[in-house]
Order: structure tokens, then sequence, then C-alpha cells
């Protein structure tokens, strides 16, 4: 390598280095606070810092917090159909081997889907049940006990609007969420159960190994297995193939570098999670929770990542 290509480069690493370090001392950690802040607080000591927060008794309000038991969905949408992923380890849209895996998704009843979760281990249907349907699931397939939880005026006053999604969430212990950023600002709210995040700023975007890969879904056959069947006409999807639980750092050294952030959220706590935030999720079984996505504001924080992404990216001219 020609010796000016190579100090450059040197100089590049040593600055995204320093971006991350000078950024962590920024951060530092996940604030908590006892109730929701006002609007100006909020927007002043976090949304517009992209810093994450943990706030109690957000949602103390809702219906939902005593009411969504097993019984009480029973009774008010047990033979509704509802859309559940099914894949065969817990990953739904997650890297297999060298693609892009969404899992099989299947309408049942959620009675049934509530019969799969409450069966013993060794009784459960093959593969790993998990509502997650990213497309306002609440208002459409759930609007029976939309009801039930109410959004936020202190929220909305700082986003200027209101969700542009809000989603239910419900599943098996195995279920996780593999690491990945959304494009939106996301308020999630345990509503039984705990979530267990792994939290990675987005400067920390040049030690993930953020690669595109082709898309494929899981099927499952007529001898209960389970099938890879690629989406021929699908684009490339980008994706980060990394178990930050347990990084292969011989295959990818850089994540070595990353500083990650955990925190449990527990049955009556609220996530702030600033667009962009690099994600993992773990969840209690039966953890029921709702969150609502506001559209991130496409302002410097985005002209900045995407000038961080071209950077680092393997595709750059």
């Amino acid at each position: 390598m020609d010796p000016d290509c190579r100090s450059s480069e040197n100089r590049m690493k040593q600055a995204l280095k320093v971006l991350s370090s000078e950024v962590q001392d920024l951060v530092g950690w996940i604030d908590s606070v006892d109730a929701p802040p006002d609007p100006l607080t909020f927007n002043r000591n976090w949304v517009a810092q992209n810093r994450p927060l943990i706030i109690n008794n957000a949602f103390d309000h809702w219906p939902a917090l005593n009411k969504w038991t097993d019984k009480y969905l029973r009774d008010k949408i047990g033979e509704v159909p509802v859309t559940v992923a099914v894949t065969p380890n817990g990953y739904a849209d997650a890297i297999n081997g060298n693609r892009f895996v969404m899992p099989e998704e299947r309408k049942m009843s959620l009675s049934g889907f509530l019969d799969i979760l409450s069966s013993p281990d060794k009784d459960r249907t093959n593969g790993v049940f998990y509502i997650q349907k990213q497309n306002s699931n609440l208002e459409d397939e759930f609007s029976s006990i939309m009801e039930d939880v109410h959004p936020f005026s202190w929220a909305e006053e700082v986003f200027g609007k209101g969700p542009d999604a809000t989603n239910f969430w419900m599943g098996d212990e195995r279920a996780v969420t593999s690491m990945h950023k959304d494009p939106y600002e996301n308020l999630y709210c345990v509503v039984s159960g705990h979530k267990d995040f792994l939290l990675l700023p987005p400067t920390d975007l040049p030690y993930l190994p953020y690669e595109k890969y082709p898309a494929a879904s899981y099927k499952e056959n007529e001898d209960g297995k389970f099938e890879i069947i690629d989406e021929v006409d699908s684009p490339e999807v980008p994706w980060i193939n990394i178990d930050p639980l347990n990084p292969d750092l011989e295959k990818y050294p850089n994540y070595a570098k990353a500083q990650p952030m955990t925190c449990r959220v527990k049955a009556g706590q609220m996530l702030y999670l600033p667009s962009l935030w690099f994600h993992h999720v773990r969840q209690s079984h039966g953890c029921i929770a709702v969150n609502f996505w506001y559209d991130m504001v496409f302002d410097f924080k985005w002209a900045y990542f995407r000038f961080l992404e071209q950077l680092v990216s393997k595709d750059s001219p």
C-alpha cells in the first residue's frame, strides 16, 4: 500500500476511535427518571441529544397494565385471527448462513397462540412463535383492545405528530430480535414481563459487520422441518451478522472496539430508544409490550450518519 494511503487510513481509524470514545463519554449510561419529563426537558436532554432514557410511571393510567391477563385476552379477542412469526430457532429477521431470513408468517387465533405459549416445554409446537408484525398491528389485528392503551401527549408535542405505527409484541422467551437499527423515535412500553436491550450508539457503526444479504424466508415442510426459501424478486437487505452476546471476535475483531450498553425494561417501564441506535432484544416468556414509532426527523443526524455509513462502506468508491 502507498505510504500516503496507509497514513490516511490510520488517521481515519484513529478519528473513528476518538469519535466512538467521545460519544461514550457524552452518553455514558442510560438515564432513568421517575415520571415522564415535560416536553421541553425531554427534548433538550434526550431527543435532541439522541440519548436513550428509561421512564418510570409513564403509563400507570393504562388499563392494559391490569387487564391484559390470559383470561382477558382470550375473552376479548381469543377468536380473532392474528399474524404470528414462526422460526426454527427464535431468530426472525436475522442472518442465517449467507442470507437474511424472515420468519414464516401464520394466521391463527389468539387463543391458539396463547395455548402454545402456555404449554410445557416438552409439549410445545415445533418452532418458536412470536407476535411481532411491525405494521401497526395493535390498530389492525388488536384494535379491540386499543382502548386499553393511550399515546403520550408530552411526546407528541416534542415529535410534532402522532405515532406512525403502534405495535403489539408477545412471545416465547426463545424469540430474539437480532441487532439492527430503525429510522424511528421509539417509545417502548413493557406491559408484563421484561425485555433486555443491548444498545450501541450510531457512532459505533464502524465496528459492526454491516453487509448486504440476499433475502429469504422460513417455511415448515410436511415433515416438520424448516426450509429456507429464497425471495427471488426481493432486493438485498443490509443487516448485521453478529451475536453481541457471544461475538466471534476472531471473525469480527473490530467489534471489540464497540462499547455496548445494556438495560432491563420491566413491566410498567418505558424505554425511549432514539432513532438510528443499534439494538438487540431478548425477553421473558410471555412478555407483552406495546411500542410507538414516530418517524425520525431527517436532519443533520441523518446526514451525519449517512456520511459515516459511506465512510466505512465496502461499496464506497
